[in-house]
């Protein structure tokens, strides 16, 4: 009975985060603790590749607990002297769009770790699919020291000035630590409307059948991408 309760729900989780290890070391020991958090529940990691930076830092955490990891990871950024090694499965891409998609394919849910440019363009565009209706997997965001706090405020703008609907808000799942954003994730029901149902997206929009999954690459199908 007790090891059913510890059962978590997802697989493998994609985590977004930075190729820099920030200027805090509380930054550093989140993406440990996030990878020890993973491990500690049997759940696999997709992510970017590469070991430097926390994306190097929780990779290797999850990987030396004994849990399988998969970098995807485009080839032009494969060069050792560019990302460094990554431990794991490796997964070679041809693009940025590619790699987008094939880390949102393998995974059951998305957490973003601090990071720049390339961690915001992913997360959002994550939550965007969500709000389109093109998946219903959870999306976490580990707000390390309020890292986050300024994103957050701009979001909660948007719903008062009328963007963002409130049921949409509640997309985006935000908590201080690992173990309390997985737990709020593993509790998350979707509450928003969608735009479109997935099933019409796979069929008319993105010409998926019906047995793909977000973004996922099929025979004679193209990848899609939301801005």
């Amino acid at each position: 009975m007790e090891m059913e309760m510890m059962q978590s729900r997802f697989k493998r989780i994609c985590v977004f985060c930075g190729s820099s290890p920030g200027k805090k070391s509380s930054y550093q020991d989140a993406a440990i603790e996030l990878g020890q958090e993973l491990v500690s529940k049997d759940i696999d990691l997709v992510y970017g590749g590469g070991s430097i930076g926390l994306m190097g830092l929780i990779s290797q955490a999850v990987y030396d607990g004994g849990r399988h990891v998969i970098g995807v990871i485009p080839k032009t950024l494969m060069p050792r002297e560019i990302t460094g090694e990554t431990v794991g499965e490796v997964k070679a891409v041809a693009d940025m769009h590619s790699r987008k998609a094939e880390m949102a394919k393998r995974s059951d849910a998305f957490i973003a770790l601090p990071g720049g440019y390339g961690t915001l363009e992913e997360l959002l565009e994550v939550i965007t699919w969500a709000q389109l209706g093109i998946h219903d997997k959870p999306v976490g965001l580990l707000n390390v020291d309020g890292y986050y706090n300024f994103l957050l405020s701009f979001i909660d703008t948007a719903v008062e000035e009328g963007f963002i609907s409130p049921d949409a808000r509640h997309i985006i799942v935000s908590a201080p630590t690992a173990k309390e954003l997985v737990k709020k994730m593993e509790e998350y029901v979707p509450r928003h409307e969608r735009v479109a149902s997935k099933l019409s997206w796979e069929r008319e929009q993105l010409g998926y059948s019906p047995k793909c999954d977000i973004s996922r690459y099929c025979k004679g199908s193209k990848a899609a991408t939301f801005k």
